[in-house]
């Protein structure tokens, strides 16, 4: 299918000539947006299809044993076409290895035929390419954790149909959903063909056995619809090690639980504020950062999914990334594979202090370390100590210390003669330079460090040793600021390694840490044309790739700066961009590596720039947190419904309160507790 992605670099050039949004002296701009979707009443999205064709995008759902990744649009006479790839994570290859799940891809011509009224109907063929055909119109693609299409069919139209794609909730399965409704005025006979058709893996090269991946039908046949009336069919492609033992196929059933799975994980951490975009894509990046968590014979593993990542974990994705939201979003499957993924990497901890892999794979049976050290004890301590303090659970916290310990320690052994740390790689490992001590390991080195303090303090651990962690920390920051500050490109702000004369955007990460001393020039830095591009940021300031991640970390820093305003213009771009524009609903890993796909983790972070930056939630104590609320000057009103993390349930109001000033209120088992603190002002809340 065509690749409908623009070069990020042509569009930033361009835009910063012809739009007049500026900042400051850096003159940086904001395209102006042109949505293809719209958010309807239900939060779901809708593209209505008109005039901008050709178009085609990619969407991934996953369940707790498969994921379908499904690639659809529509050529420049609007012909349809639809290509879905099934990965089953649990269902495996030898040898072991990260990529050697089992995965196939099935094209529109391989499903069963369909006849309406004794003619064949074409999935491949537009309704007005010919007449009296039965092809169809696409009207509009709807998604909500289910992709639904909507079309007619036939010229003139005897019936419409609803095509809907979702996982399986729980087994190895996904469905192919065809709803017809006849829209004429006389009966029609509308038909599926029966199919199944079996693909047997190789038993030389399968893990334990050979593994079966069928494509069939349910509800097949003929049936005379009444005006009005509809009749539905399904097809379904599952993997099973027994064939001749299929389960009873039930697509209403699997939908209802697909539907039922959705609501769990938006129910709980509710975000309210007067920007509707906003809300809706914090809801959509909530379903995709829970969305896509594996049952394992190793526990529940969260893998970023992509059609390359699954029944794994790595230390940035799942350590850093995403299970320190887990400890806000209240889903209990999250939280379990949070504390699985930390319990798996203190299976590696040793006396000799080598370096725990980056990656376990293969449900837990292998591990890839590929890039060496890229400060993966960093990414993990950090990840691990901010969970345990936002999870608010003692045992958690418990079971967790002897790994953060165990990381702390072994980052101060690589400290080198200026008092940083050093790692072979950083976590994009090797694509662009770090050198042998990386702004990214020391900024999570330092905050690991602080929140050590904390948790310490919170489990009663001798005060000799958060008091060295303490000093550790200070120390590190001066080092850091000696070692990494500098003048780049005439912005006061970070090299990234020594002898980096090249503007990258991981120089935001001291922001998020709360390392504020050159924040003026970092920022000016991130939002000039130098960085900034019509994707967020640029990874290296001249090249066209971009990582979300940076982006993700560098909008929270932003907002944790103070710099209100600034960021939630970007915010609210970036938002828009990836909700309602081309490439949608959630954030995206890179480009133009992997072509954009949906890792999981990236939704998480996209979460945390609204716990972490606009509600300025720092964890301080298993029952407590600092709250920096950052109200932007146009809203009034913003909250957090339904937040469960240290170990309560609870909302959180801002409001304004006039002079300058905010009210912050906790509701609380029928109670509210009201704080007034001047705009800026950081409040401790004790739950």
């Amino acid at each position: 299918m065509t690749n409908f992605f623009i070069k990020v670099s042509t569009i930033a050039s361009v835009c910063c000539l012809t739009h007049a949004l500026c900042y400051g002296q850096q003159n940086v701009a904001l395209p102006k947006q042109s949505d293809r979707w719209a958010i309807q009443p239900n939060g779901s999205i809708t593209w209505n299809i008109n005039d901008r064709v050709p178009h085609t995008d990619h969407i991934e759902m996953a369940g707790e044993k498969v994921a379908i990744w499904v690639e659809y649009g529509l050529d420049s006479i609007k012909r349809p076409k639809i290509s879905r790839t099934l990965v089953f994570p649990t269902f495996r290859m030898l040898p072991d290895g990260t990529r050697t799940h089992i995965s196939y891809s099935f094209q529109d011509n391989e499903l069963p035929r369909f006849y309406i009224n004794k003619k064949q109907f074409d999935l491949g063929t537009a309704k007005s390419s010919k007449k009296g055909s039965l092809g169809y119109d696409v009207k509009n693609i709807n998604h909500k954790g289910i992709m639904r299409v909507n079309a007619e069919i036939g010229n003139p139209v005897l019936a419409t149909m609803e095509r809907s794609f979702y996982p399986s909730v729980d087994q190895p399965m996904a469905i192919e959903k065809f709803v017809f409704t006849n829209v004429s005025d006389a009966d029609l006979p509308i038909s599926m063909e029966y199919l199944k058709r079996e693909v047997r893996t190789d038993p030389s090269r399968s893990k334990v056995q050979s593994h079966s991946v069928i494509m069939g039908t349910v509800g097949d046949g003929n049936q005379i619809v009444k005006p009005g009336k509809s009749v539905t069919f399904a097809v379904y492609y599952l993997a099973t090690d027994h064939p001749d033992q299929l389960p009873v196929i039930k697509p209403e059933e699997e939908e209802q639980k697909r539907i039922k799975r959705i609501a769990e994980i938006q129910a709980p951490l509710k975000l309210e504020t007067p920007d509707n975009v906003l809300n809706a894509t914090f809801d959509f990046a909530k379903l995709r950062a829970t969305e896509s968590i594996y049952k394992t014979k190793g526990g529940y593993m969260h893998g970023p999914g992509g059609l390359a990542y699954y029944a794994a974990i790595w230390a940035n994705d799942q350590a850093e990334y995403i299970n320190p939201y887990f400890a806000f979003s209240g889903d209990r499957i999250g939280n379990l594979s949070a504390m699985n993924s930390y319990a798996w990497f203190a299976k590696y901890m040793n006396p000799d202090y080598k370096a725990i892999p980056s990656s376990i794979v293969a449900e837990g049976d292998a591990v890839w370390k590929g890039a060496g050290d890229r400060g993966d004890q960093a990414m993990i301590a950090y990840g691990a100590s901010r969970y345990a303090l936002a999870n608010g659970n003692i045992d958690s916290a418990r079971k967790l210390w002897p790994l953060i310990e165990w990381c702390l320690e072994y980052s101060k052994r690589k400290m080198n003669a200026e008092g940083v740390v050093t790692s072979d790689k950083d976590e994009l490992e090797g694509r662009f330079p770090a050198g042998k001590a990386n702004l990214s390991t020391n900024t999570l080195y330092y905050d690991a460090l602080r929140s050590s303090v904390l948790l310490g303090r919170a489990l009663n651990k001798p005060k000799s040793q958060t008091d060295a962690y303490n000093k550790e920390a200070d120390v590190l920051k001066l080092n850091m600021e000696k070692y990494f500050g500098g003048n780049v490109e005439g912005f006061e702000t970070y090299k990234y390694y020594e002898g980096n004369d090249v503007l990258r955007a991981w120089i935001c990460l001291p922001l998020t840490m709360g390392i504020f001393d050159r924040k003026q020039g970092t920022i000016d830095a991130l939002f000039s044309p130098r960085l900034w591009t019509a994707d967020g940021l640029a990874t290296q300031a001249g090249k066209e790739t971009f990582w979300d991640r940076s982006t993700l970390y560098a909008l929270r820093g932003v907002l944790q700066a103070g710099e209100t305003e600034k960021a939630i213009d970007f915010i609210k771009y970036y938002s828009r961009r990836r909700l309602l524009g081309d490439h949608v609903p959630y954030a995206v890993e890179a480009f133009p590596e992997g072509n954009q796909r949906h890792l999981s983790a990236e939704s998480g972070l996209y979460c945390r720039i609204f716990t972490e930056g606009l509600f300025g939630m720092r964890p301080v104590g298993l029952r407590s947190f600092d709250c920096t609320p950052r109200l932007p000057k146009d809203w009034n009103k913003m909250a957090l419904r339904n937040i469960h993390s240290f170990g309560n349930v609870f909302d959180l109001e801002v409001t304004r309160a006039g002079k300058g000033n905010l009210l912050v209120t906790i509701k609380k088992e029928g109670k509210d507790y009201k704080y007034q603190v001047k705009e800026g002002a950081t409040q401790l809340i004790k739950l």
